[in-house]
């Protein structure tokens, strides 16, 4: 970021499969090794955890289930969930969130359960 600000517009960012479904992500790792700005579409997700990277998940639509570690959340617009690194989490159901993972997510840092 030259400039000291970065500017992203969905339209501009393709969609790409991830363990949770398909992520468009307008802020990753490439821009900012402190923060992801993801928008995850979530049906029927991998159980998986992160070694250091801390999750925000703003749910912006749909329903769903948020499995974390063995308790069971339920999921409406406007839900707001953090997940600290070392739960186990998935999602089931139909559902659109703003996913911010802090630090940046990476790749390494994900662990399948």
């Amino acid at each position: 970021m030259a400039k000291g600000y970065l500017v992203r517009k969905l339209s501009e960012v393709e969609a790409v499969p991830c363990l949770c479904g398909t992520s468009t992500r307008p802020i990753t790792r490439e821009h900012t090794p402190v923060l992801n700005f993801h928008i995850v579409n979530i049906q029927d997700s991998k159980k998986h955890y992160h070694r250091e990277c801390t999750e925000l998940y703003f749910i912006l639509g749909g329903s769903g289930v948020l499995e974390l570690d063995d308790d069971e959340v339920e999921l409406e617009p406007g839900t707001v969930i953090l997940i600290e690194p070392g739960t186990a989490h998935r999602g089931r159901g139909d559902f659109r969130a703003v996913v911010v993972g802090v630090p940046a997510w990476n790749p390494e840092d994900e662990v399948v359960v």
